[in-house]
């Protein structure tokens, strides 16, 4: 009995020995130098030497070097490869451990890295909305500073430009326009590195600049043109602004060119990819439209109009600082107003009772106007300036259905277009401070971004035409102090339909 127990105890203890035995069997007595691989942190294996792996990638990789004209191929930017000294003795094939990386990570080749930071915004409610960071990669520096002088040429006008990068703008003596500064608004940075070749990689100016005008390389819409097409019908039909349309059709110099039957162009909804923005100073002379005054003479009927005192426009000599941005007027701030010639007022005798209107900012079911139609002349001017800063149609595929007038500085004056019933006299997030009058014909007036405290008018209360009735302000959704002038066939947002307001001038 005593013998077997022994006996056993000899087997376990050989059985016991063998496992450590094994184990060593892919150890050395002495340690080496071995390189360890990482793929996103998980091991594939140890290798002798690291230079062999790169190489050996290199050499298989030669489509990549044909596709993007590179002369090398780089390992994919999530491999780790460690320096170890380790007494393991089990070593993989290059080959093995290409096998491993070639389907579950990109290689990689020598590029630049451009990081464009996004400009934050708010949304209807006034939210605020984080820029969106976004990287494009390219081979060759060039082709990236090519492709931004090609989109900055887009906004601004190419004799301007060209002048201005060489120093040689003409000084302003009398009147004109002098470009100040030109810049990118978004913070972009630019490095050496290595580029994934599963990413986008732009290899000329033509791909790059058409992705930073419009957010993609792919094919823009086309349209063929039809007998009495223009070009700014065939831009608002298809819900783009006119200077997009020449931004995806530079052979047009300005929307009067004349078009052909069966002509295709191209239409293109525009989405630059950061904001270029153009300071200019100008010196201009502007009209400066006349006040009306309107007197009542109760000895006469209803509807009985005469105007006494034909009213005559003035004339102002105006130097402004104008901002654009993307080719669009943000701002116009007002530096001098050098007046030249004075306005005549004019003067109307009404006769007759004014309007027991009631007002108020009632529901309104459209309708009920018959075909009244306003003609040129009928409505007057709404502010004390002339200069559009921006007009009304579409801009970046969503409708401005207004016109902005600016340039007049904050507080300045706003006049009704036409005598009516103020409906509205509120404040809201897109409108900011705003006054809309119902004229009584099927038409409405609304100004809006008004200065705080600057709605001198209530609803229910009856305005003259030429009545001042509020001051230019930029509250609400507004980059910059101006009024935003509507006119609408029928209520505003309850059924009625915006119109081109200079259509009226």
């Amino acid at each position: 009995m005593g013998k077997t127990i022994e006996k056993i105890i000899i087997v376990l203890l050989i059985i016991s020995i063998i496992p450590l035995t094994v184990g060593f069997t892919n150890k050395t007595d002495n340690p080496r130098t071995l390189y360890h691989v990482y793929l996103k942190g998980k091991s594939l294996g140890l290798i002798k030497s690291k230079k062999e792996l790169e190489d050996y990638i290199d050499q298989k990789q030669q489509k990549i070097k044909e596709k993007y004209h590179v002369d090398k191929v780089y390992l994919p930017d999530d491999i780790d490869i460690v320096k170890e000294n380790t007494y393991e003795t089990k070593v993989m094939s290059v080959d093995k451990i290409y096998k491993k990386i070639k389907d579950r990570s990109p290689f990689t080749i020598d590029g630049y890295i451009i990081n464009i930071k996004g400009l934050d915004t708010k949304n209807a409610k006034g939210k605020k909305i984080k820029g969106k960071k976004q990287t494009i990669y390219v081979l060759d520096r060039k082709v990236f500073e090519d492709s931004v002088d090609n989109t900055v040429r887009s906004f601004v006008s190419k004799e301007d430009y060209a002048a201005y990068k060489k120093g040689k703008q003409k000084e302003i003596k009398d009147t004109g326009k002098k470009i100040e500064k030109i810049y990118i608004k978004n913070k972009i940075t630019i490095r050496k590195g290595n580029i994934p070749v599963n990413k986008t990689i732009y290899q000329n100016k033509e791909n790059l600049s058409k992705y930073l005008l419009f957010g993609t390389t792919k094919e823009q819409k086309k349209y063929k043109v039809k007998a009495g097409d223009t070009i700014s019908d065939i831009a608002f039909n298809n819900k783009i602004s006119t200077e997009e349309f020449l931004i995806a059709n530079p052979t047009f110099t300005d929307e009067d060119n004349l078009l052909y039957d069966g002509q295709e162009v191209t239409l293109g909804v525009l989405k630059p990819q950061f904001s270029v923005v153009e300071e200019d100073h100008a010196v201009f002379r502007e009209e400066k439209n006349y006040t009306t005054e309107t007197k009542y003479d109760n000895s006469k009927d209803v509807g009985y109009t005469k105007i006494t005192q034909k009213g005559v426009k003035g004339e102002n000599k105006v130097t402004q600082k104008i901002q654009k941005v993307n080719g669009e007027t943000v701002n116009v701030v007002p530096v001098n107003t050098e007046v030249i010639k004075e306005p005549v007022k004019e003067v109307i005798v009404r006769g007759g009772k004014k309007s027991n209107y009631s007002g108020g900012d009632a529901p309104y079911t459209g309708g009920g106007y018959g075909d009244v139609i306003a003609t040129k002349g009928q409505f007057g001017w709404p502010a004390s300036c002339s200069t559009v800063s921006s007009g009304f149609g579409y801009r970046w595929g969503v409708l401005h259905d207004g016109t902005d007038i600016a340039g007049c500085g904050y507080g300045s004056n706003i006049f009704a277009a036409q005598s009516g019933t103020v409906v509205q006299s509120g404040s809201k997030f897109d409108n900011g401070q705003y006054v809309t009058i119902d004229h009584h014909n099927g038409y409405f007036t609304m100004y809006a971004h008004l200065c705080v405290g600057c709605r001198y008018v209530s609803v229910g209360q009856h305005v003259e035409k030429g009545q001042v009735i509020g001051g230019m302000g930029q509250t609400g959704a507004a980059t910059g102090v101006h009024l935003h002038f509507a006119i609408w066939k029928g209520y505003p947002y309850r059924g009625g339909h915006a119109l081109n307001a200079m259509s009226f001038y």
